[in-house]
């Protein structure tokens, strides 16, 4: 039986999000605390009916959570979750899925003026006080964004809504999905993953926002880089995966495209020694695309939602993944 209202006890277990507090404000009168560390939350698990975490999480505090009915995980990733072991101890699982699809569309597009408008170059500038002159070389200028072609490499939430805001800059927006008959939301065209290499000589920039899965690891490969326009520019604010990091840097190293912006890369954070962190035409943000201030609150909407479905008995949650 899953515990009546004034019985349930949620724990939210993340080292920097407000959650709990952003909980509170709702005044539902439900019992929670926050852990912020591990060890803490190993020690305090066992208090709790409910959890509400994501990194923090290691299949090896099953044991240790006795009470365990239901996780509503803060991320939209969910590999860290054993569905065998979470199944076998009967403990519901929901994601966050679609929880920031705004916020990552909205930064991907920041990532791509700052690149055409040369935001980076500019701070750089401004903290060196160089006022730049005006430049005779047409390359060189800042750029608009009308007229020109968006290929978006996964047409889910987040690319949905970038395709949305690119088409609101006169783009032509083309959509490339796991599923093509599923639907273009929002582009002009819309086709299967297949045909990355084919399109990307159509684009002038190129973005991925698709989930990391075994058909997408790699996806952007030596063969797509290749293809890319020399005036072309990637975006990656999918997962660093997505992409052959190395045919990735190899591109920037031989300045064969013009630029890339990053949300996302194979190793986080990243290493030092990564050639990404100083080459000129490269732009990295780590990884806080979703990380708004309307985070916290977004996921708590979907676990409010899930613990009144499970008051009423329902047999389907809200981004159900168990």
């Amino acid at each position: 039986m899953f515990p009546t209202r004034d019985k349930l006890t949620i724990c939210f277990a993340h080292a920097a999000y407000q959650m709990k507090a952003r909980f509170d404000a709702r005044n539902t009168g439900i019992n929670s605390f926050q852990v912020r560390s591990y060890d803490e939350f190993v020690q305090r698990v066992g208090e709790a009916d409910v959890v509400s975490v994501s990194g923090m999480w290691k299949n090896d505090i099953i044991p240790h959570a006795s009470k365990l009915k239901f996780i509503q995980s803060i991320s939209s990733g969910m590999d860290q979750y054993s569905k065998e072991m979470l199944g076998a101890k009967g403990i519901r699982l929901a994601s966050a899925a679609g929880v920031n699809a705004r916020a990552v569309a909205e930064h991907a597009l920041a990532l791509i003026l700052a690149v055409y408008r040369r935001i980076p170059e500019a701070r750089d500038n401004q903290h060196k006080k160089v006022w730049r002159g005006m430049l005779g070389d047409l390359t060189q200028r800042e750029d608009e964004l009308g007229g020109k072609t968006l290929l978006i490499v996964g047409m889910g939430r987040i690319g949905s809504h970038l395709a949305k805001l690119a088409k609101a800059f006169d783009m032509k927006v083309i959509g490339i999905r796991r599923d093509p008959k599923a639907g273009a939301n929002g582009a002009d065209e819309i086709h299967g993953m297949a045909d990355v290499v084919k399109l990307v000589p159509q684009a002038d920039i190129v973005a991925l926002t698709c989930a990391l899965t075994p058909e997408t690891t790699g996806l952007m490969s030596a063969a797509a880089f290749a293809a890319m326009k020399p005036s072309s520019v990637f975006v990656n604010v999918a997962r660093g995966k997505v992409a052959d990091e190395a045919a990735l840097i190899e591109t920037m190293e031989g300045n064969k495209i013009w630029a890339a912006a990053l949300d996302v890369t194979a190793e986080e954070p990243l290493p030092a020694a990564s050639p990404l962190w100083t080459l000129p035409n490269v732009f990295v943000t780590p990884h806080t695309a979703g990380e708004t201030r309307a985070y916290e609150d977004n996921v708590i909407d979907i676990l409010i939602e899930n613990l009144d479905r499970l008051w009423r008995g329902e047999a389907t949650l809200r981004n159900q993944v168990l």
